[in-house]
């Protein structure tokens, strides 16, 4: 099975509670009143819901021809301005200084990051979460090549201004807090 027909299965089964990754919604009051957003690997398009909600033009981007129906559809009929676009983001990345946000939850592919770096505007804010290898249940991948080591996102995003990041691995009392995931909020430099 290829990678598009894996999230087509995915993505048709039917899911009601589709929500937003936690790192946009706890810093929704950092985003630009204005600009251009990208959802990276939108999947159902959560992310670019709250995006659009908030007045930025967003472009969502997914391998899943269901997933981008689907959420073009949902965007059409809220008036929002979303364009949803069906794109093997692994293998076409997005365009160099399009964005003054960009959004990724629960993807992970390490050579992307120069790109979307890249993609950021002088100013822009990069919002990213997704499951790490220090876990305390089984949520998300199996494989740890789809999880991040111990504070690699921070090294990842090395050449970005820190402004919030969560990592609470297996410190204190597990069946607490936010487990099982990092999550980051950065700022390219330069001015906006």
């Amino acid at each position: 099975m290829n990678k598009r027909d894996k999230w087509n299965a995915r993505y048709g089964e039917s899911v009601t509670d589709v929500q937003a990754a936690q790192v946009l919604l706890q810093n929704q009051h950092l985003l630009p009143d204005s600009g251009r957003a990208l959802d990276l690997a939108c999947g159902r398009g959560a992310n670019a819901i709250v995006l659009a909600n908030h007045g930025l033009q967003v472009d969502a981007l997914d391998i899943s021809d269901v997933a981008i129906d689907a959420l073009a559809e949902l965007a059409a009929a809220r008036g929002l301005d979303v364009h949803a676009q069906l794109r093997d983001v692994e293998k076409n990345p997005p365009e160099v200084a399009r964005y003054d946000v960009v959004v990724v939850s629960y993807f992970l592919h390490r050579p992307l990051f120069p790109a979307l770096i890249e993609s950021l505007r002088p100013g822009g804010l990069m919002f990213y979460q997704t499951f790490t290898q220090s876990r305390v249940s089984e949520r998300g991948p199996g494989s740890d090549n789809y999880r991040l080591a111990d504070q690699e996102l921070l090294q990842l995003l090395s050449g970005m201004q820190l402004l919030v990041y969560r990592e609470e691995g297996l410190v204190g009392d597990c069946s607490q807090g936010f487990r099982d995931e990092a999550m980051y909020v950065g700022r390219k430099a330069g001015e906006r």
